[in-house]
């Protein structure tokens, strides 16, 4: 096989590799399903506190209203909205449907970069509303010039041509490589936004006191938080095929 060959072949696989990572990384970008939450309250009082967070002492009766209870809430949450509806539903797979398929239209949306969930005036005071706004203001960021890096990239690879310009091979992959970065810092960031810093706890601890003692929140990663790592690696991989096809293109034009 010659070494015009080889290049074609390696152009190829690069070209459908940042293909797919280009469409990995807008559907991450562009869909509203990072994060999927629901939330519910269990009418049994525990321990030794009542709806509300009131101390209960021994010998104490506690009568709930049947009729009155919290709402199930289902959130989903993405880079530009974070959208909640109430519903009533018991089982997982029915769950899924709801949050994909079968939304009511009444659903109330707002901007996920001004209020993250589960971030808001009311359950987080002022220095962690704004610690919260900041970090995700930089995990924003970082999206957004990972998306940029991979249109620019592919942009570049469109105008090298067939072995034409390897430096603009070399300017793509960088792009590519570049955008897997960002995009791996994002979906770090985003772990540690929801297992490591405390704002899902404060949440919680402020609803079980403010609303209802027996409040679970149940948090689920979605479809958009799963297209970025996939996103990442075809990033990576069609990246360094691209310098290595401008290298070799380079090494060609001097020959």
């Amino acid at each position: 096989m010659s070494c015009s060959m080889k290049l074609s072949v390696a152009l190829f696989f690069a070209g459908l590799f940042g293909a797919l990572a280009a469409v990995f990384v807008l559907l991450s970008f562009g869909t509203d399903y990072w994060l999927l939450a629901s939330e519910t309250c269990d009418s049994t009082v525990h321990g030794t506190s009542g709806p509300g967070g009131v101390f209960l002492e021994p010998g104490d009766v506690v009568v709930m209203e049947k009729d009155i209870g919290y709402p199930s809430n289902y959130y989903h949450e993405g880079f530009f909205w974070k959208c909640s509806f109430g519903a009533d539903m018991e089982h997982d797979d029915l769950l899924w449907k709801l949050w994909f398929t079968n939304q009511p239209h009444s659903k109330v949306c707002t901007h996920a970069y001004l209020f993250p969930f589960p971030v808001s005036h009311q359950t987080h005071n002022a220095t962690e509303y704004e610690s919260a706004i900041i970090y995700r203001g930089f995990w924003s960021i970082f999206m957004l010039i990972g998306v940029a890096a991979v249109v620019l990239g592919g942009f570049f690879i469109i105008c090298a041509a067939p072995f034409a310009s390897h430096r603009l091979y070399k300017l793509g992959g960088s792009l590519f490589l570049a955008s897997g970065l960002f995009f791996l810092a994002v979906v770090v960031m985003y772990v540690v936004w929801i297992q490591v810093l405390d704002v899902v706890t404060a949440y919680e601890e402020h609803q079980r006191v403010a609303v209802c003692s027996g409040f679970q929140l149940s948090l689920h990663y979605g479809l958009s938080f799963m297209f970025a790592p996939v996103g990442v690696f075809f990033c990576i991989l069609a990246g360094l095929l691209f310098l290595l096809i401008g290298r070799s293109v380079h090494s060609m034009q001097y020959d």
